[in-house]
């Protein structure tokens, strides 16, 4: 057994909009760590459609008419949130990412009523896509993840901890397919590693494929 795995169990907390196939990839690899690191992962909302509305107009209209679609999802998830708990988040998110990505399905209307019934969640919860009524409280979540890692990122957002226990953000890491077992492990660690230096900041590469949905 490995000097991590002896640890006392820590928490990673996860920032994530649905429609985000790359924070989807991700976010298979923190389940996956779960299994083999002592890592509870905490859900948290994030929202691709806010970030992006300060710079609306640089955007290509491929991309914009993308962004149409994103409010739906994750006014659904976070009006799941606040009507039944956190505790939902996962699972639904799930039952989402895997209708969305993995089938193909897309963010439509039937897809999302077959993840709120799947995870035993009313029926009714899917015409808040087309209402803002939690849209403080989505954005609130939205700008703590931002609160911790800053404005020049996408998502994922996961938080990690740091020196002195103090929890350190990124954007991603962007991975695919999501790492499994050990090598799923070992990623965890690198990220924690990285997390431990102060003043540590980026590492990227230019990506040379799109997400591989198991």
């Amino acid at each position: 057994m490995t000097e991590q795995q002896t640890q006392e169990r820590i928490t990673a907390d996860f920032w994530f909009d649905p429609l985000c196939p790359w924070a989807w990839m991700t976010s298979r690899w923190m389940l996956e760590v779960e299994k083999v690191r002592p890592v509870d992962v905490r859900w948290h909302v994030m929202s691709l459609a806010v970030l992006n509305e300060p710079k609306l107009d640089e955007l290509s209209e491929e991309y914009r008419e993308i962004l149409k679609n994103a409010w739906g999802p994750v006014r659904v998830v976070v009006a799941a949130q606040q009507l039944h708990g956190d505790k939902v988040l996962g699972d639904l998110y799930t039952a989402l990412g895997t209708r969305f990505h993995n089938r193909g399905e897309g963010p439509t209307r039937e897809a999302v009523l077959g993840a709120l019934e799947e995870v035993g969640l009313p029926a009714s919860l899917a015409d808040y896509a087309e209402s803002g009524e939690y849209d403080t409280q989505l954005r609130a979540s939205h700008q703590e993840g931002i609160d911790k890692v800053g404005q020049d990122v996408g998502t994922p957002v996961i938080a990690v901890p740091g020196p002195d226990g103090e929890q350190i953000a990124f954007f991603g890491p962007v991975v695919t397919p999501a790492p499994k077992g050990e090598q799923a492990a070992r990623l965890w660690d690198g990220t924690v590693a990285v997390a431990s230096v102060p003043g540590f900041y980026e590492i990227k590469r230019t990506r040379t494929q799109g997400p591989i949905f198991d």
